[in-house]
């Protein structure tokens, strides 16, 4: 079947079955491979993308309940402030290592700033609970999530691309 996505900002279309993995089809039918394989089965967060705004795991995301919905990857990460942002704190900080896992960080980094600007550290790690970074950077990671709020907090996030 045929699927009319937008991804980005750009609707773009892949001829897939409605059962394939939402992952599979950024990366395999749409070249997006940002996105990460982690586990395939939701448990790691190295896929996770937004649907409408909301992270979701897209490993086992059917595309079919994708259709009519908004989808933003990695790539498109820097197309809003909060992302922009979120981006800086993990380079001011140095957050990755080996960097696997951090285009699921980020994605759910940046889902929890715009739905909560202002976490608390409670919030900040129940969140991020389910992003698993074999490196161990959990540190970093809750760092560059607080800075990023204060930068957008003081309004000193990043501007346009």
């Amino acid at each position: 079947m045929s699927y009319s996505l937008d991804v980005n900002g750009k609707v773009l279309k892949a001829d897939v079955d409605g059962e394939m993995p939402l992952l599979w089809v950024l990366r395999d039918t749409l070249g997006m491979t940002g996105t990460k394989f982690g586990c395939g089965a939701a448990l790691c967060g190295a896929c996770t993308v937004h649907v409408d705004g909301l992270a979701r795991r897209s490993c086992v995301m059917p595309v079919s309940l994708v259709r009519g919905g908004k989808v933003k990857t990695i790539e498109g990460l820097s197309a809003s402030p909060v992302g922009r942002t979120v981006q800086q704190a993990w380079l001011d900080l140095d957050v990755a290592q080996c960097g696997y896992c951090q285009s699921g960080q980020l994605m759910q980094a940046t889902a929890l700033l715009e739905a909560n600007p202002n976490p608390s550290d409670e919030e900040i790690a129940q969140v991020m609970a389910g992003n698993i970074c074999r490196c161990g950077t959990y540190d970093r990671i809750r760092a560059a999530i607080r800075q990023a709020a204060q930068a957008l907090a003081q309004g000193t996030q990043r501007g346009a691309p």
